[in-house]
């Protein structure tokens, strides 16, 4: 893994950074200057202020998204900051283009004051058809996001629902290679961040805002769910719960199973860990239902090495790296959402969509194994058909 590191470093010094800007018009004689700019440009500029929504059609906002983060939050490495984030917005904005052949632009905010970002947002957003937010910690990432959904454009915080999809797509799979109902599943979630919660949220089949949620009519939905943070397990009436962990507590739980992951985890069919590294033990996977499913999400180092639970008696096994079977990344979802969310003109992203690009997802393995329980990000127009499913439905 070291290797890797210093070589990441090279290759990025090397480009300094993964993006540049590229003109989609040539400008060659003085005609070509006077279409571009001015004086030709006053007419394009007066058409948007006589009809705003000619906006999409005349300039970048119909095809551009942003990726916005303030660095509180970065893929296992914390609260580093704006600056030090960059790599990685660069990266998600990389991604997009690649597979889904969409612009995007990295924007790092030098604040982590919740009603700084939401007014940055929405002063930011007539530039843009989409926002994806990115690595902001919980609990403020879904204060911001419920802020900003009024806007006008989709805001989609992927950390909570890119992972949300996949993981359940996922776990639909993976219930049809172990043989058990998808409806008859006990499932522990350790981790009750941004991500831990929208993966609750959706396998639960729950609606939630802010302090409350509601079941989604006609969702197929996991028998029970137990989360798991730091101080133990969820349940309705525990102290220091936030607003956001009481409103699963209360949808959750149905046994009311107190104390700590190992106490959770006994007779668990599936395990999905979004907190850190070796938090989840081969004591505790030993303890699960036969066939169990482990699904080890911590990057770079999962909550439990793929071997070890193997050994300890897990049927199927994924993670979130791209070096073990069952890569479950954001990747699988998030530039077919913003393709549909370009391709409709969306103004926000549902419940029911995300529901259609899990299925998806899903539908892309027709036979699941073992060691195929989800498709691969480089799935020829895995965007596109995200994309179809989600503007089904809208």
């Amino acid at each position: 893994m070291q290797k890797l590191y210093e070589e990441s470093v090279a290759y990025h010094r090397a480009h300094k950074g993964k993006l540049a800007t590229a003109s989609v018009v040539e400008v060659h004689n003085k005609h070509d200057l006077s279409l571009a700019y001015t004086p030709g440009v006053a007419e394009p500029c007066r058409v948007i202020a006589a009809h705003p929504e000619e906006v999409y059609n005349l300039t970048w906002k119909g095809r551009t998204v942003a990726v916005i983060s303030d660095g509180s939050a970065v893929l296992g490495l914390g609260n580093i900051g704006a600056r030090a984030a960059m790599p990685v917005m660069e990266g998600k904005a990389l991604l997009m283009k690649e597979f889904a052949g969409i612009d995007s632009i990295p924007l790092v905010i030098d604040s982590q004051n919740t009603e700084e970002i939401i007014r940055f947002v929405e002063h930011v957003a007539p530039n843009f058809a989409g926002i994806n937010l990115e690595d902001i910690s919980a609990p403020r990432c879904f204060q911001i996001e419920e802020a900003l959904q009024t806007i006008g454009i989709p805001v989609f915080h992927d950390d909570q629902h890119g992972t949300a999809i996949v993981v359940s797509a996922a776990l639909h799979n993976a219930a049809r290679v172990v043989n058990k109902p998808y409806n008859s599943l006990k499932v522990v979630v350790v981790g009750a961040g941004a991500a831990g919660l929208a993966i609750s949220r959706m396998l639960l089949g729950l609606d939630c805002n802010s302090g409350s949620c509601r079941y989604i009519k006609g969702i197929d939905a996991v028998h029970d769910l137990v989360v798991v943070d730091r101080t133990g397990t969820l349940y309705a009436g525990r102290e220091n719960q936030n607003v956001f962990k009481q409103a699963i507590a209360g949808m959750s739980n149905k046994s009311m199973v107190t104390g700590s992951l190992a106490d959770a985890i006994k007779g668990a069919d599936a395990v999905i860990g979004v907190s850190g590294p070796n938090s989840i033990t081969p004591e505790m996977v030993r303890s699960m239902a036969d066939k169990s499913i482990v699904f080890a999400m911590a990057n770079p180092t999962p909550e439990i090495m793929p071997d070890e639970a193997k050994e300890a008696g897990a049927y199927i096994v994924a993670t979130g790296r791209s070096d073990f079977p069952n890569q479950i990344n954001n990747v699988l979802a998030f530039p077919g959402v913003f393709k549909a969310i370009i391709d409709g003109r969306l103004k926000s992203i549902t419940p029911q969509m995300k529901i259609a690009a899990a299925q998806a997802l899903r539908d892309m393995v027709q036979n699941p194994t073992v060691d195929f329980i989800i498709p691969d990000p480089f799935t020829p127009h895995l965007a596109e058909k995200v994309a179809a499913a989600i503007l089904a439905v809208q």
